[in-house]
């Protein structure tokens, strides 16, 4: 069965992760304090600390422990939903002000322009929130890539770890699992995609990984 859709993981996939990492992280906890005690009264942002809140099952407490737990998940790299979509209105604000540009491995921005002139259904699969890979692919070196993706996942579709979030997807984007490539460069996400059916392939773009459990390797999107 043809392959009617790719989707693409970001961090080691997509873009670099030293992008995300040595970037992306510092700027959200360096500018994550002001920016809290800056915007905590609207709603948007009151409603994520709310929720932030309610993860550590203490609706009472103040704004600087509020910052402090967000800070912690940062230090932990937590994959909690509060916490990824506090960060986007952070990076918003940082690429307006034109502090970075969102990176992409060159083979990365020729292939999906290529797939997406073949007519191939091209999606977005991070635990950064959809707001978060909106504002990456809209300020990279390539300029604004949004208009070729049709549609992002985070983690609110579920675990990435976990076949079920894959099945969703599926449904969601109204394809059979085995008509979806899952593009990642974390094994145990390619072990659940392929769970739930789908096709899967690693990106091993700086080294192999000691147990790649039988997908098909790359080193980057020219050998796909």
């Amino acid at each position: 069965m043809n392959v009617k859709a790719i989707v693409n993981d970001i961090e080691g996939t997509t873009s670099s992760l030293d992008f995300v990492h040595k970037v992306l992280f510092p700027y959200s906890a360096q500018a994550l304090p002001d920016y809290i005690r800056q915007h905590y009264q609207e709603p948007e942002i009151a409603a994520i600390i709310a929720e932030a809140k309610e993860q550590i099952n203490k609706k009472k407490c103040s704004i600087d422990e509020v910052i402090a737990t967000f800070l912690a998940w940062i230090e932990a790299d937590k994959k909690i939903t509060p916490l990824k979509t506090l960060q986007g209105f952070i990076w918003e604000d940082g690429f307006t002000k034109g502090k970075f540009k969102g990176h992409l491995y060159e083979d990365a921005y020729y292939n999906l322009q290529k797939w997406h002139q073949q007519n191939l259904k091209l999606y977005v699969y991070s635990s950064g929130s959809e707001k978060a890979q909106k504002l990456l692919f809209a300020h990279t070196e390539y300029g604004d890539l949004t208009d070729i993706f049709n549609g992002y996942f985070d983690t609110r579709i579920g675990n990435k770890k976990e076949a079920s979030s894959y099945e969703k997807i599926a449904a969601k984007i109204k394809l059979k699992p085995q008509e979806i490539l899952f593009l990642s460069d974390v094994v145990v996400e390619l072990d659940a995609a392929s769970s739930a059916g789908y096709k899967t392939i690693l990106l091993a773009r700086e080294k192999m990984p000691e147990n790649t459990n039988n997908h098909r390797v790359v080193s980057n999107f020219n050998e796909i």
